[in-house]
């Protein structure tokens, strides 16, 4: 949107010209409305709002972040409110309910027509994160002894409530799924013919009970715009379009970026999230964290006297520290997308491993010439790492491949260690596994110390 427009709409707001500014409105598609509501300060956005027509404004509602909703929940007039949400399609309706208090769900649900009361009831009654939570009835559904033109006809009198035309779906007498058919189908073939002869049998489709991370996989491998929702027995119940499905994708993707950065889930926007609540989600974290850097200090502590016969060594820790730290969250931010993509199995673990084990040899062996280099460069400077320069180079170069490696390694098995127990692979966050690192790597370090600087600098 223009900044000119969004000046001459401040101003008509501002000036009280709200016929010419409803006027205005009616001529801008959802999308643009939405940013600009979003854009302007909560009064503002309050009269914009009032002055859409219904089935705009519900649109456009539908779209608005969830902190918006609530805020126009909370200060528009309840009836419009009621006609608003007896607008929206069920499953829209749904994912706003399931985030908001359970006194102003049950509230918002009373003043739903009976019809659409029914309706959301059934599907707050499915189980968190289920599919069923996500489905709207709103589908075709079709016959296979009818005729295409029956179809077409059956289309123009009912199709203005489904939620998507693409896809018609075909039923029996008790309505079990028995196959779907694209529209392009019906489009393409003579009046005269049944649905039985476009029918192939071959159909994908979506339990009601599923966990709706299965259902994204489904939707990645077969590349629809919609899928049918069944029952245990078969029973066609709904169909779960594309938008909602991305949502979920977006939804899981924050999740595991959130958790991969060593948090909890805020499971709110980030303004939104009170900050009590979003102290409560980091701290538990931090203070893991911080216990397990402890026992960096205790490893350091148990090599002391070492460091005090080669001082020198002390220049390297944090390069050792770093390097691998971050070989392991390279490998585990790796890891986490290739499972959430379906790359590979838990049955190949052995495949992954390999491939880390090679490829942390590789960047250990890199990173440790580049340590050898900058001790042997900074030698031919200025002396400061005494007689035994070269072992201490040595030191550290094989010490960052050993390093290196077993970042490498943690990472990537960490992952796929809490896949098998049950357990969400992105808790194994980037800073945990490099905290896991740092610890491990100054015992490596130190153990390659003793064993190449014994009889010279220890």
């Amino acid at each position: 949107m223009q900044p000119q427009t969004v000046e001459t709409i401040t101003s008509l707001i501002q000036e009280g010209e709200f016929f010419k500014l409803k006027q205005l409105l009616r001529d801008f598609q959802p999308p643009e409305l939405v940013s600009l509501i979003e854009a302007e300060e909560d009064r503002e956005q309050l009269i914009i709002f009032r002055l859409l027509p219904l089935k705009l404004a519900t649109e456009v509602f539908e779209y608005l972040d969830l902190e918006v909703q609530r805020h126009f929940l909370d200060n528009l007039a309840q009836d419009k409110m009621a006609d608003i949400l007896n607008e929206m399609s069920p499953d829209d309706r749904t994912a706003l309910l399931e985030f908001l208090p359970a006194n102003f769900v049950a509230e918002l649900v009373q003043s739903l027509s009976e019809e659409e009361r029914k309706v959301t009831l059934q599907l707050l009654g499915y189980p968190e994160y289920s599919v069923g939570r996500l489905m709207t009835p709103d589908y075709i559904a079709i016959r296979e002894n009818w005729t295409v033109q029956q179809v077409l006809d059956y289309i123009r009198q009912h199709g203005g409530q489904s939620e998507t035309l693409s896809m018609l779906y075909v039923t029996d007498a008790q309505g079990i799924l028995i196959d779907d058919i694209r529209i392009r189908e019906f489009l393409l073939s003579a009046p005269a013919v049944r649905v039985r002869d476009l029918m192939d049998r071959r159909y994908v489709s979506l339990n009601a009970n599923q966990d709706q991370e299965e259902a994204i996989d489904i939707f990645r491998r077969n590349d629809r715009v919609a899928l049918p929702v069944v029952s245990d027995s078969g029973v066609l119940l709904g169909i779960v379009t594309q938008d909602d499905i991305l949502s979920i994708r977006e939804e899981e993707d924050t999740e595991d970026i959130q958790k991969l950065g060593g948090s909890e889930a805020l499971d709110e926007p980030y303004l939104a999230t009170p900050l009590m609540r979003m102290v409560q989600k980091r701290a538990g974290w931090l203070v893991v964290l911080f216990l397990g850097e402890l026992l960096t200090a205790s490893a350091m502590q148990f090599f002391e006297g070492e460091l005090q016969k080669a001082i020198v060594l002390v220049q390297f820790i944090p390069l050792i520290i770093s390097s691998g730290g971050n070989s392991g969250s390279q490998a585990t931010s790796l890891i986490i997308r290739a499972m959430a993509l379906g790359e590979f199995t838990l049955g190949e673990w052995w495949r992954v491993l390999r491939r880390e084990i090679l490829s942390g040899l590789a960047l250990g062996v890199i990173l440790g010439l580049v340590g050898f280099a900058r001790i042997a460069v900074w030698q031919s400077i200025t002396p400061i790492y005494g007689p035994h320069w070269l072992m201490v180079a040595l030191t550290v170069g094989v010490a960052l491949v050993g390093i290196v490696l077993w970042g490498s390694l943690a990472g990537s098995m960490l992952p796929l260690l809490l896949k098998r127990l049950g357990l969400d692979p992105a808790t194994s966050s980037a800073p945990f596994v490099a905290t896991l690192v740092d610890v491990t790597g100054l015992i490596i370090y130190f153990t390659v110390a003793l064993v190449l600087l014994r009889g010279t600098l220890l």
